[in-house]
């Protein structure tokens, strides 16, 4: 008969490592709900509509003409294809499997295009100005010019003193997507497959803003990005189906960036108490530099 395990023993009854397992699993899956809780998040705030509507409408009626283009006579030479090809997969299959490759062909169009020169800035703002409504002005404050008696959280925002990047754009990433894209011709599995894979991409960039912020080195990032992995997976592949849905993609990029940063300041706020105590509003008061007026007007950029 085996002795019972002691307090220090590693030995679990089953009842307590499937409680365990289940914990572990909800932690994973958890952040899956920041991109959708942050649509409602943009929603609500109407400071960050000006942001959508003056920069990306315009872009997003543009990715309406590229989607229309693809449809037209990308999407029947694929259904046909596949249909062929993989005959036991049926019509639905096929048809659903040709979508999907036309919407990804319709994103590497996208992100080539417009996603790294007209859209990483308006991500950065509205991902620094939600970290601001958090509270977290110490984190933006070393890295841009900030207004702290404007009347919301994107007028506080100047211009950057550092590199602003929310999302570095790069060849290697275009070129991912672009390998990824024949997963879509596999029956069934190849469309999730797809998704996960670039998702878990992007959902470990959503947090680059972030850890640029903290001055985190990059073996740090790295080793940080491996631990959460799961969780960035899972991020990423709701991110990714967001961004596939045509004319709204631009809309979901900020949405997106938005429930990154919500992200980030429930991390930040978990950290803080960890290592002994929150920040206090005063102290995040102090962490504004003293501007004056030499300090110029308001970011270029500002759309409002």
């Amino acid at each position: 008969m085996s002795p019972p395990a002691g307090p220090g023993s590693s030995l679990q009854p089953p009842r307590a490592r499937a409680s365990s397992s289940r914990r572990r699993i909800l932690h994973a899956l958890r952040p899956a709900i920041y991109p959708i809780i942050g649509i409602w998040y943009f929603l609500r705030h109407r400071e960050f509509h000006p942001l959508f509507l003056s920069r990306l409408l315009p872009l997003s009626l543009i990715s309406l003409l590229v989607y229309l283009v693809l449809f037209t006579f990308a999407w029947l030479p694929q259904y046909l294809f596949l249909a062929v090809l993989f005959h036991f997969q049926g019509k639905a299959g096929a048809a659903i499997n040709a979508t999907f490759l036309v919407l990804g062909e319709g994103l590497v169009v996208i992100q080539g295009l417009f996603e790294g020169f007209f859209v990483d800035e308006c991500r950065v703002d509205v991902f620094d100005a939600t970290l601001i409504n958090y509270g977290y002005i110490d984190l933006i404050a070393p890295h841009r010019v900030l207004f702290p008696d404007a009347p919301n959280s994107v007028k506080t925002l100047g211009k950057p003193t550092t590199r602003a990047e929310y999302n570095p754009w790069s060849f290697t990433q275009i070129a991912e997507l672009i390998v990824c894209l024949p997963l879509n011709l596999i029956p069934w599995l190849g469309t999730p497959a797809f998704i996960m894979i670039t998702g878990a991409r992007m959902g470990k960039l959503s947090h680059y803003r972030w850890y640029r912020l903290r001055g985190i080195s990059k073996n740090e990032m790295k080793k940080d990005l491996h631990n959460r992995s799961w969780e960035y997976l899972w991020f990423g592949t709701v991110a990714m189906i967001l961004e596939l849905i045509p004319v709204l993609s631009f809309f979901f990029l900020l949405t997106s960036a938005v429930g990154a940063a919500m992200w980030a300041a429930d991390m930040e706020e978990r950290s803080r108490v960890r290592v002994g105590r929150q920040v206090t509003d005063s102290e995040r008061r102090m962490a504004l530099p003293q501007q004056a007026e030499e300090d110029g007007p308001v970011y270029h950029d500002d759309p409002v």
